[in-house]
C-alpha cells in the first residue's frame, strides 16, 4: 500500500500520477489506466478544495476481484446530502459538479462515507478483468 498526504495542488498530479503507474506496473490498458488517473484527480481534488487536506491510499487486492483499490480520507467538513452531490450538475464550489459522479462512472466500484463537520471517506476500485 502506498499513502500518499494531499496539502497542496501539487499533491493532486501526485496521486493522479502514481495510481496510473501502479494500474501499468499491474496490468492495466491504457484506457483504464486513464479512468483511474482521471478519478484519482478528481477525487483528490475534492480533497484538496472542500477538506484543505487529507490523503489517498493506493493498494492492490484480489478478494473477490483483482485490481486497484484507492481511499480517500479528510477530516473536513463532509457531505450532508450524498445523493444530491452525486448528482450530475450539483455543486456547493460552483464547479461544472462532475467530480464525484463522473469518478463513480469511471469505476467499477465506489463508496462514500462522510458525516458531517468529521470528514468524507471515498474507496473507488477498478476491476482488472482477465
Amino acid at each position: 500500500m502506498i499513502v500518499l498526504q494531499i496539502k497542496e495542488e501539487v499533491d493532486i498530479v501526485g496521486v493522479r500520477t502514481t495510481a496510473r503507474s501502479i494500474a501499468r506496473e499491474i496490468g492495466f490498458g491504457l484506457v483504464d489506466q486513464t479512468r483511474i488517473s482521471t478519478a484519482c484527480s478528481e477525487l483528490a481534488r475534492n480533497v484538496f478544495l472542500y477538506a484543505g487536506e487529507g490523503e489517498a491510499r493506493i493498494e492492490e487486492f484480489e478478494n473477490p476481484h483483482s485490481g486497484l483499490r484507492i481511499t480517500f480520507t479528510d477530516k473536513g467538513p463532509g457531505i450532508e446530502d450524498i445523493e444530491l452531490a452525486m448528482k450530475d450538475g450539483w455543486s456547493t464550489s460552483k464547479s461544472m459538479g462532475k467530480g464525484l459522479p463522473g469518478a463513480k462512472r469511471l469505476c467499477d466500484h465506489m463508496e462514500i462515507h462522510s458525516k458531517s463537520g468529521q470528514g468524507t471517506t471515498v474507496i473507488i476500485e477498478k476491476w482488472l478483468l482477465q
